[in-house]
Order: C-alpha cells, then structure tokens, then sequence
C-alpha cells in the first residue's frame, strides 16, 4: 500500500471541513478534484474511509484512524524538510505564500529580488488569495506562509496553531478625485457627505473601514462595493467616489487620484504567518528576514507595531 500525502492532506481537511465543498474550497481546488482523489484514496486503502450523510461526510473508523495517522505523517514531513534543510551548508527549498495586491506589488518584489541575489536556492510561489483566506490555508497546509494584517479598529481573529512575525505597518490614507479635496489633511468626518468606494462588508478592510467611520460618529454612502483596491482607485480616478488605501496601495494609484492625509490615521499592521511548527525552518526565517527589510527601506518598519491579539 502507497499512501500519496496528497490525498493524506485532503482526507483531514475533509474531517476538519465536513463536507468536500468546504475542503476544496480551503484547499483551492474543485470539489470534484477533492472528490475524485478522495476514492482513489479509498482504492488505495482497500477499505470505506467514509460515508456520506445528505450533504455532510462522515469518516468511518476506518477513516478516523487514517486521518490520526495523517496528522503525524503530515506533520513528521514538516520536520523532516526542516531538518534537512539546517543540515545543508547552502540552504535549497521552495515555499508557496499567500499574498493579496498590494503586498504583491509593494513589497514582495523588492524582497524576493534581494533573496534571489543572497540565497538563490530558495524559491518562493505565490497564490493571491483574499486576506481573510490566507491563514486558513497556511493552517491547512496548502501555503507555508502567507501574509496577514490586523487593523487598529478591528483586529484579526487568530488561530493558535499559527504564529506571525510583525512585517511592517502602515497608516491609510483618503484617496479622493484629484481636486476634490483641496487640503492636505482632513478628519474621517469630513468625508461623512463623499460617496465612497469601499469593499464589502464581510471583507477585513471593508468591516475596518466602516467600523473606523462609525467610530466618527457616520455610515459611509456606499455607491460601489468592489474587492480590488486597484478597480476601487480607477474609479476615484473617474469621479465616482472616495475611499482609503494604505501605503502599499499606494503603488496601484492611477492618475487623477489625490492622496489627503487623516489627521487621525487608521493604522494596520501587516505580519507574516506561518505554521508554530515550522518557526525554526531556515528558508522560512530568511524569506521574513528578507520581506522586514524590503519594508524598512520603505519607512514601513515594524517599531510601532499594533499589538497582536492572543
């Protein structure tokens, strides 16, 4: 018998999930992939690992003893590889890490480029997800790290079986139709009568923004509720609103957006979070050596950190 550590993964996300929609989705991949490896996971084993019950799934003992053993293969993998990798004069691995717009485009570039030139033996992959959705995978396994960030109005939920290393931190700014506002600074109030721009509530800056302008005594007048901070800036450019960007946002700015300072600013700070077990991994700790310093050079060091929620 050959157990693939492949299916191993999506055999416990399935018992962690409950149901195979949830654990492709948390997974990334389509719920008939997960379904398909899942019984040749089962051919594999000769045996039923699992039964369905209307839309859920439930694990045999046969499945629940599997899963026990997965969670010990999985994690002897996980010491396995950094183990071989502090015995390596030179160190060689390739890391996956999540990432969203404006980490993708501010930041990382500038520390991956350095990374390359010192230690050209790491490699490291990256998949842009939404930042709400960035520590379940890494907690799920299917990234090594991925970046996360806590807002001084609305801190993260935190899982602890993860741990984060404080990145760099960065105030929000309104970014406004060029000529609209003609100060340079302005209070979140004053922008209580603008039509905003803004993300969903059910996204982490959406819900931040939003509880930063209740805390100014307002509900913003939201005309377009759009994800990308990018789609959200082309249509300030176009007249069409106002809304926040941080500072590594500020890199999307098209033409025809001012950016006004807030008298008194949002912050957030941006961490990178990895699996506990993995925190002694060498590449893992150059890849943040080398993402701290690419956010130092940009004056987004991480000294005035927001404290981190237990």
């Amino acid at each position: 018998m050959e157990l693939s550590l492949h299916r191993l993964r999506m055999l416990r996300e399935l018992h962690r999930r409950g149901t195979v929609t949830a654990a492709a989705a948390a997974l990334h991949y389509t719920a008939s992939a997960v379904s398909q490896q899942l019984a040749q996971l089962e051919r594999d084993v000769g045996a039923k690992l699992f039964e369905r019950l209307g839309r859920r799934v439930q694990l045999t003992d046969l499945g629940m003893l599997l899963t026990e053993h997965a969670e010990v293969i999985l994690g002897s993998v996980e010491r396995a590889t950094m183990a071989l990798e502090e015995a390596q004069d030179g160190v060689a691995a390739r890391l996956t890490a999540g990432v969203w717009a404006s980490v993708a485009t501010g930041l990382l570039p500038p520390a991956l480029a350095a990374l390359a030139a010192d230690h050209p033996g790491i490699e490291v992959r990256t998949k842009e997800l939404a930042p709400e959705e960035t520590a379940g995978a890494v907690r799920d396994g299917s990234l090594d790290f991925s970046f996360v960030i806590d807002y001084s109005d609305y801190p993260m939920p935190w899982d602890p079986t993860l741990a984060r290393v404080v990145i760099a931190v960065e105030r929000l700014h309104a970014a406004v139709p060029a000529g609209s506002v003609p100060a340079s600074a302005v209070e979140l109030t004053q922008l209580a009568d603008y039509r905003w721009i803004l993300a969903g509530p059910r996204s982490h800056f959406g819900r931040a923004v939003r509880i930063a302008c209740q805390r100014h005594g307002f509900e913003p007048k939201i005309d377009h509720e759009v994800g990308e901070q990018a789609t959200a800036l082309a249509m300030v450019a176009a007249g069409l609103g106002v809304t926040l960007v941080s500072d590594l946002g500020l890199s999307l700015r098209p033409p025809g957006v001012d950016i006004v300072a807030l008298t008194e600013p949002v912050m957030r700070t941006v961490s990178i979070a990895h699996r506990a077990s993995a925190a002694r991994r060498p590449s893992l700790q150059l890849v943040i050596e080398a993402v701290r310093a690419a956010a130092a050079e940009q004056g987004l060091g991480a000294s005035g950190a927001l404290p981190v929620p237990d």
